[in-house]
């Protein structure tokens, strides 16, 4: 049986089914009898909080799951972020250094990048084949932040010719967009392949999902929905702004519904409250339970702040898919 290593810091992991990425691909290798462990953190940066798998989720999974300890951090671009990246990858380079057998193939998410570096020179010294998947462009993504003509580049410059390394060590190069790909496969002259595999939805689950809890939305009420991380990416009290505007105009029949959590949640909340906004936080749920009510929904929104860094999103495809009983859905 072949050992597989996949290694991505930012997934999810759960025992039902939902559209990450890496758990999916952890699945199929293990139904088709490979042995595969998935290497994470215990910090969640979508919550922004550490988490424990329960034995129950681990014994549902079909693969090994390991978390490493990684301090954590509050906000995307901090200081605080990089030394708890770079935290991370010491420890993974004890994990890596201890384990008796070595995998016959290590596949990598990109970023972070320090995590993906110890990640490439565990694979070149070893002779293991290396696969990255790269979800984010750095140091590009922070540069959208932070962009001073020339300062910026010299700031960014030794994050970039990391990338470079690591994008040099690959076999084979995977990427969410041919952008992506083609910006590791620039600076490589080695790799056999290169593939665009999209972020998605598994609309089959995804109809189960809605057609067994559909229940028509009431005409009286629009709702409109966010789902996603809570936290500084995503300008939530614009749009609470935005429906006392239209409440003050006339039109009270509007419902905001916020399904996700993050750091900027209770003041998200707070915010909502003081101006008493038909809002509803659900907290985190799980994929099924946020499908059914995510398809009650009329209007969809994505309210990226000024500034962000943002990248290709699941919630894109869980949007795209969404369909009310009468046929309509619309995103904003």
């Amino acid at each position: 049986m072949n050992k597989i290593i996949i290694i991505t810091q930012y997934t999810s992991i759960t025992a039902g089914r939902d559209c990450s990425r890496f758990g999916y691909i952890a699945k199929i290798l293990a139904n088709h009898n490979y042995n595969v462990e998935i290497i994470s953190t215990d910090f969640f940066h979508k919550t922004k909080k550490h988490r424990v798998l329960e034995e129950d989720i681990i014994s549902k999974l079909g693969y090994k799951v390991t978390l490493l300890q990684e301090p954590g951090y509050k906000k995307n671009v901090s200081l605080r972020r990089f030394y708890s990246h770079w935290k991370l990858s010491k420890n993974l380079k004890k994990y890596l250094d201890k384990m008796e057998e070595k995998p016959d193939m290590i596949y990598c998410a990109i970023p972070s990048l320090d995590v993906a570096k110890v990640a490439a020179r565990y694979a070149q010294k070893n002779n293991i084949r290396f696969i990255i998947d790269v979800q984010d462009l750095w140091p590009e993504a922070f540069k959208m932040v932070f962009h001073v003509p020339i300062i910026s580049n010299l700031i960014f410059f030794p994050m970039k010719r990391e990338a470079n390394y690591i994008y040099c060590q690959a076999d084979d190069i995977i990427a969410v967009s041919e952008t992506y790909a083609n910006r590791a496969s620039m600076v490589n002259k080695k790799y056999k392949n290169k593939l665009s595999v999209y972020l998605g939805t598994d609309l089959d689950y995804f109809d189960q999902c809605k057609d067994a809890n559909q229940i028509a939305n009431s005409e009286d009420i629009v709702r409109l929905v966010y789902i996603g991380t809570l936290g500084h990416s995503y300008d939530i009290p614009t749009v609470i702004d935005a429906l006392k505007i239209l409440e003050n105009r006339g039109i009270t029949n509007l419902e905001l519904l916020v399904m996700g959590d993050g750091p900027l949640k209770e003041k998200f909340e707070s915010y909502a409250l003081q101006n008493k906004a038909n809002v509803i936080f659900t907290g985190r749920l799980n994929y099924a339970n946020m499908v059914e009510k995510l398809c009650k929904c009329d209007i969809a929104i994505n309210p990226i702040a000024k500034g962000a860094a943002q990248s290709i999103i699941n919630k894109v495809g869980d949007y795209a898919a969404a369909r009310t009983t009468s046929g309509k859905f619309t995103r904003m």
